[in-house]
């Protein structure tokens, strides 16, 4: 199988040795993806709502490189600051999910890479046609 590596062109990516997303064959896996803006600067500071959303943009802008959209993922993964955000991260993946409802968890984790970050989202996806 063809594997092919997607970059978003952050200037970490290489430094770090990581992909924004690695295709191979139907499957798409996109990395640990945060509210991060085309200026590179964090969208939603101290809004875990508006952060989830930029997130789930970042995520969708990945798959489309991929040749996926939303409707082939199958799982994402939460990791939050504050796990009594829950349900405004919720909501957010929930507007962008209601009806595909891939196998989800939301995890709360001591930190994050930067301190304004306060979600951060794995997706896997299957492109099944």
């Amino acid at each position: 199988m063809e594997r092919k590596n997607i970059s978003s062109g952050a200037p970490w990516e290489p430094i770090v040795g990581y992909s924004r997303a690695v295709k191979v064959g139907s499957q798409v896996f996109v990395s640990g993806t945060t509210a991060t803006g085309a200026d590179g600067k964090i969208v939603g500071v101290g809004d875990p709502y508006a952060q989830t959303i930029q997130t789930l943009k970042n995520i969708e802008s990945a798959l489309q490189k991929a040749g996926a959209s939303l409707k082939d993922v199958v799982r994402t993964r939460m990791f939050v600051l504050n796990i009594a955000d829950w349900e405004k991260i919720g909501k957010a993946h929930g507007e962008f999910f209601h009806e595909i409802r891939p196998a989800t968890s939301m995890v709360q984790v001591s930190a994050l890479i930067s301190p304004e970050i306060l979600v951060e989202v794995e997706a896997d996806a299957v492109i099944t046609g």
